[in-house]
């Protein structure tokens, strides 16, 4: 089929990067931009890498970048649709209620991570080796997922925090990438890296006043809510890339 491989790439483009990128992609190529601009519209390397294919598609498939254009439109239209059919549930952490159930923080961060295929980003304030989390982590690298983990230092909690620095606690994950926010990035004294989130493939969101240890995701009482679909999940990774790129957040070690 003529459109074959445009259409596979393009699934791989919004998978890695969301619809909105697939979007930027198709009006960079209906203004007829260069193919290294086309390339660095998004920072993300599952982006670039992606959009490359869809470009290299373009080529065999024989199309026009006319053709091309109104194909990823459409197919980034079709994605912002289906993201739109929004789910959000309430999680808890600590004693359930026979009269209302609801979803554990530790069952939905784990369910979420089992979920991802190509990218996984972290974010919590404390962390502390918890063996499930570790190996669904460690599970979601064998799969080829990307992981980006942002922790808060000992030296950014000041005696908040104690022991062994929060990072060590994905140490054991090959291939995590462990992020920091600098002492000389922050504006105002005191300011903590105290968001706890995990996002998966942009598609599945999780926020939470847990900290990713046995006691914030399973002991403690904490509240969070879970939001598949929407533009939430991706937003919510987008900002987290654009730290990075911008260098707000640096890479631990």
């Amino acid at each position: 089929m003529r459109w074959a491989r445009v259409l596979k790439a393009a699934a791989e483009v919004e998978a890695g990067a969301g619809a909105l990128a697939l979007g930027a992609l198709a009006d960079g190529i209906a203004a007829g931009r260069s193919r290294a601009t086309l390339l660095t519209l998004r920072s993300a390397s599952a982006y670039t890498e992606a959009a490359a294919l869809v470009l290299d598609a373009m080529d065999a498939d024989g199309l026009s970048p006319e053709e091309a254009a109104a194909c990823l439109h459409g197919l980034a239209a079709g994605y912002t649709q289906r993201d739109q059919e929004q789910d959000i549930s309430l999680v808890w952490s600590g004693p359930s209620s026979h009269r209302v159930p609801v979803r554990s923080t530790a069952r939905a961060l784990l369910g979420l991570i089992a979920e991802a295929r190509t990218e996984l980003t972290l974010m919590t304030y404390s962390a502390r080796r918890y063996p499930p989390l570790t190996q669904a982590l460690k599970d979601a690298a064998a799969r080829g997922v990307g992981l980006d983990i942002v922790v808060e230092t000992l030296q950014g909690a000041g005696s908040a925090l104690s022991g062994d620095e929060p990072a060590s606690a994905f140490t054991d994950v090959d291939g995590a990438r462990l992020w920091h926010w600098p002492q000389d990035k922050r504006a105002e004294p005191g300011a903590k890296t105290h968001a706890k989130l995990a996002v998966a493939d942009r598609q599945t969101l999780l926020t939470t006043s847990a900290n990713f240890t046995q006691s914030g995701v399973d002991r403690n009482i904490e509240a969070g809510i879970l939001i598949r679909g929407g533009s939430a999940p991706a937003r919510a990774a987008e900002h987290v890339t654009e730290l990075q790129r911008t260098g707000v957040l640096q890479r631990f070690w």
